[in-house]
């Protein structure tokens, strides 16, 4: 979709395009359970940890600094999942999210955009799930073969 704008100096029509915005999503694992964080902002609610890819940041850089700012864990054996893009996977603006896996080492605990950050067994997870991360532990469930 574009929207035209007129051009400040010029007069004449610009056209400007927007664009979806690539995000990272992270299923960490441990043992038999997942880290889930509780979001600060809105939408509120549980969801895995993950956020907007920097200007000049890999994916794969961008999950690991997200990872390590709400969760306070480093991620190791990180492998990319799937892509998730939905245009109405977030309520928020068209969002690309790359998902990705990894074992996290270190001393959980909730910052940044989380309030806090729990191990959740699989099968024992909250409910609802914010944006469409139901949808991705449960493919990736399907995946591994679990439950």
């Amino acid at each position: 979709m574009a929207d035209h704008l007129l051009c400040p100096h010029c007069g004449k029509s610009v056209t400007v395009y927007r664009n979806p915005f690539p995000t990272v999503d992270i299923i960490i694992r441990q043992d038999d359970s997942i880290v889930l964080i509780e979001r600060k902002n809105e939408p509120l609610g549980w969801a895995l940890p993950g956020g907007f890819v920097d200007y000049g940041e890999s994916l794969e850089q961008a999950a690991c600094r997200e990872a390590q700012e709400e969760t306070g864990l480093i991620l190791n054996n990180v492998a990319q999942f799937r892509a998730y893009s939905a245009p109405d996977r977030d309520p928020r603006q068209h969002n690309i999210s790359m998902v990705f896996t990894a074992q996290g080492e270190g001393v959980l605990c909730g910052g940044d955009d989380a309030a806090t950050a729990k191990l959740f067994p699989l099968d024992q997870l909250p409910e609802p799930l914010c944006f469409d991360h139901a949808t991705i532990i449960d493919d990736y469930k399907k995946a591994c073969h679990i439950g």
